[in-house]
C-alpha cells in the first residue's frame, strides 16, 4: 500500500489546480451559509476531504471499480448507484441554494405569466433559505409520487430554525415572487382548495374533523414544505395599502409615524396615497351581453381568451377575463351590447374572514408590518394581525398592549385580479415564506393547442 507521501508526489499539477479551485468554492460556500451564525464554520472540517478527492485520493472513493474485471453485475450496479447519488446530491444543493424550476399551475398572473409556463426561479436573488427540513427528497415539495408509494417526502427531524443567506435584494413592489403558501400550514388532503382556514370558517372545525370521507386527513406542514405560490408584490414592509375599484393604492411610512396612528390603521403622517402602476397584462372579469350571437372559437382565440375561460351563462350573457385591450376589442363587436365588470359581491368574503366589510374590489386600508414595528393592538386591528402572532411568530397578542413584529411582511396579488386567491383572501406573506424570484421562462406549453409557445421561450419574468 502506498504511503501518503508517495501519493502526494504522484499528484499531477492539474489535480492540485482542481483541488485549489474546489476548495476555494467550498470555503466561499461555507462562509456564505455561516454568515451571521459563525457556528456553521464547523463545516470547514470537511475541507481536507474536498482536497483529497482531487489529489491523493487517500480515501478510496471508487472502491467499487475493483469489480470491473471480476463481477460485471456488481460493477454495473454500483456504477448506477454512484451516478444517481451524485446527481441527487448535486440537485439537492442546487435546488436549495441556487435555483429551482417552477411551473405556473393557475391563471392568477395571466397575461403576464401563462398557465403552462416553466420558470427558472433564482434562490440567490432574495437570499436562499437554509432548509428547515434538511432531510428530504430532491425535486419533491411535500408528497412522494404515487409510484414511489406516496407519503411525506421529508423528515420532521432535524428541524432547523429560519435563516436566510445574503441575497442581492429583497422583494420590491412590482416584483413577481415565488413564496410558500402562508395558509398552507394546515391542509385537508381531500380538499386543499379552498384552504383549511376558509373551510373551517364556513363548515366549522367539528364538521371537518368528523367528515374524513369528504375532507380527508388533516396534516400540518413546515414552512418550506408548503405549496409554492407565485404572485406580484404590491406592498412592502412599512407600506399602507388599499384597493379602490380594483386599483391598488399605497403610501409609504415615515420614521416619525406615531404608534397610535398605526394601531388605528391610518398613516396620516406619511406621504399621500400613490396609485400603483397598472400592469400591461392586468385582467378583470366581465359580463358580456350580446344580441344572442354565439362567439366562434377562432374569434375568441384571436382576442386571447383561453378555452378554460370561455363561460356562457345564458343565451345572451358570457363571462370572460379581459385586459383593457381585450375589452376594447370586444366592444367593437357589433353583436356585443354591453361589457360590464363583474360585481364585487361575486368575490366572496376576504381576509380576515368575518371581521370586516371589505371586498375583493374595495379593500383596506391596511398597514403592512415591518420588522421591529411596535403597534398598539386595538379592537379594530386585532383580527388583522392575530394570525401573524399565532401562526408565524408564535407570540401572545392582546388588545390594549403593544406588539413588536419579529419579521417583515409583504402583500401579494395576482394580475388576473378576479381569478386570484391572494393576500386579499389569506393575508400577509412573512419573509420566511419567500422562496425566490422568477428570472426567465425556459419552456411554455399551450394546453389549448397541445404545443409549445415558442415565442415565450427565454422571455424575462422579473416584471
Amino acid at each position: 500500500m502506498k504511503s501518503l507521501q508517495d501519493r502526494i508526489n504522484e499528484v499531477p499539477r492539474s489535480g492540485w489546480i482542481r483541488a485549489c479551485v474546489w476548495s476555494a468554492l467550498y470555503i466561499a460556500f461555507v462562509i456564505w451559509v455561516a454568515w451571521g451564525d459563525w457556528k456553521s464554520l464547523g463545516w470547514l472540517v470537511l475541507l481536507p476531504l474536498v482536497a483529497d478527492m482531487f489529489t491523493t485520493r487517500y480515501i478510496n472513493y471508487s472502491w467499487w471499480k475493483k469489480y470491473k474485471e471480476t463481477n460485471a453485475f456488481l460493477y454495473t450496479l454500483f456504477s448506477w448507484i454512484d451516478a444517481i447519488l451524485f446527481a441527487l446530491v448535486a440537485v439537492y444543493f442546487i435546488n436549495l441554494y441556487i435555483f429551482q424550476n417552477y411551473q405556473i399551475p393557475s391563471s392568477s398572473l395571466e397575461k403576464t405569466l401563462r398557465v403552462g409556463d416553466f420558470l427558472y426561479v433564482s434562490k440567490m436573488a432574495y437570499g436562499a433559505r437554509v432548509p428547515q427540513t434538511p432531510l428530504s427528497m430532491p425535486l419533491v415539495q411535500h408528497t412522494m409520487p404515487a409510484w414511489l408509494g406516496g407519503g411525506k417526502s421529508y423528515l420532521d427531524h432535524p428541524h432547523w430554525e429560519y435563516k436566510r443567506l445574503a441575497g442581492w435584494t429583497s422583494p420590491k413592489k412590482g416584483d413577481i415572487v415565488v413564496f410558500n403558501f402562508p395558509a398552507g400550514d394546515t391542509v385537508c388532503l381531500n380538499m386543499q382548495n379552498p384552504d383549511y382556514y376558509t373551510l373551517k370558517y364556513y363548515y366549522g372545525e367539528h364538521v371537518i374533523n368528523a367528515r374524513k370521507d369528504v375532507f380527508g386527513e388533516i396534516v400540518v406542514r413546515p414552512v418550506d414544505r408548503r405549496e409554492n405560490y407565485v404572485k406580484r408584490c404590491v406592498g412592502e414592509p412599512g407600506d399602507s395599502l388599499k384597493v379602490v375599484g380594483n386599483t391598488v393604492w399605497t403610501k409609504l411610512r415615515v420614521e416619525s409615524l406615531e404608534l397610535k396612528e398605526v394601531g388605528e390603521l391610518t398613516v396620516e403622517s406619511s406621504k399621500e396615497w400613490q396609485r400603483e402602476p397598472e400592469r400591461e397584462g392586468l385582467q378583470l372579469n366581465y359580463l358580456v351581453q350580446t344580441d344572442g350571437h354565439m362567439f366562434g372559437a377562432k374569434y375568441l382565440e384571436k382576442i386571447g381568451i383561453s378555452v378554460a375561460d370561455r363561460v356562457q351563462i345564458d343565451a345572451t350573457t358570457w363571462h370572460f377575463p379581459l385586459t383593457e385591450e381585450m375589452k376594447a376589442e370586444m366592444e367593437k363587436n357589433p353583436h356585443v351590447l354591453a361589457v360590464i365588470v363583474e360585481p364585487e359581491e361575486r368575490g366572496g368574503e376576504v381576509y380576515p374572514l368575518g371581521h370586516n366589510e371589505w371586498t375583493r374590489d374595495n379593500y383596506g386600508p391596511i398597514y403592512i408590518p415591518k420588522k421591529g414595528d411596535k403597534i398598539l393592538i386595538t379592537k379594530e386591528n386585532y383580527w388583522v394581525y392575530k394570525r401573524i402572532a399565532e401562526a408565524y411568530e408564535f407570540k401572545p397578542m392582546k388588545i390594549g398592549e403593544e406588539y413588536e413584529f419579529a419579521m417583515d411582511y409583504y402583500w401579494m396579488q395576482g394580475d388576473n385580479r378576479h381569478n386570484s386567491a391572494d393576500s386579499r383572501y389569506w393575508g400577509f406573506v412573512p419573509e420566511d415564506h419567500i422562496v425566490g424570484r422568477p428570472v426567465f421562462i425556459w419552456l411554455s406549453l399551450d394546453k389549448d393547442k397541445h404545443g409549445i409557445r415558442w415565442e415565450r421561450l427565454g422571455k424575462g419574468a422579473k416584471r
